[in-house]
């Protein structure tokens, strides 16, 4: 199941910087398409879309495509800054997954590659749901719930947690988010993420790149 971001100016704005960051980042290192395509495990049309700023990726899919590019998720969503310090203020975090339920995943905070750390704040609204694909190997994810209740599918038997309760799991195995009550749900979630760029999307064609388009 794809679950894509919200359809709305702001996202617009933030489809457009996340493709002129990944065109820059390509480019960068004389890539094709096709050569990030490959390296990502996606179509060259995704790639494509992604640039224009045409597609509303999966998170999985950006996840992917910053693996390749060995950056980190949220080097894509933000711009460069020189100063070490980062504030973002309430609103401004990049909404990357959304709901009809009413439900939103918001990347709030990051740092760069090696290890990189993700911040997020979720909402789920009643009934929803968020299936993850397996992240990259040694990652992991620490999770708090705000209100409501959420249920977390970690590989091993589903666990229910409330209000106040927190979990700590591998995040390099396919795992869920759901909320089964009838009231919004919302959790932190943090996500580390070791050697992004150290084995992921290396060049499998060390002899030549080709034109970078």
């Amino acid at each position: 199941m794809q679950y894509d971001a919200l359809m709305d100016d702001s996202t617009t704005t933030l489809s457009l910087a996340i493709g002129a960051r990944v065109k820059q980042e390509r480019q960068a290192r004389g890539w094709t398409l096709d050569h990030l395509a490959e390296a990502a495990g996606v179509s060259r049309r995704m790639i494509v879309n992604v640039e224009q700023g045409a597609a509303n990726p999966s998170i999985g899919t950006l996840l992917r495509i910053s693996d390749a590019l060995g950056v980190g998720l949220p080097a894509l969503v933000e711009s460069p800054r020189p100063k070490p310090v980062r504030i973002t203020r309430s609103g401004e975090g990049a909404t990357l997954w959304s709901s009809e339920q009413g439900g939103r995943g918001i990347l709030v905070a990051g740092t760069e590659s090696p290890d990189v750390v993700e911040l997020w704040d979720w909402t789920l609204g009643p009934g929803d749901s968020h299936a993850s694909e397996a992240h990259t190997a040694g990652t992991k994810e620490l999770l708090q719930v705000q209100a409501g209740t959420v249920t977390v599918d970690a590989g091993e038997q589903p666990v229910t947690l409330e209000a106040g309760d927190a979990m700590t799991f591998p995040g390099d195995s396919a795992h869920s988010y759901a909320n089964l009550g009838t009231a919004p749900a919302r959790f932190i979630l943090a996500v580390f993420e070791p050697g992004v760029g150290s084995g992921h999307g290396q060049d499998p064609h060390p002899s030549g790149m080709g034109i970078t388009q």
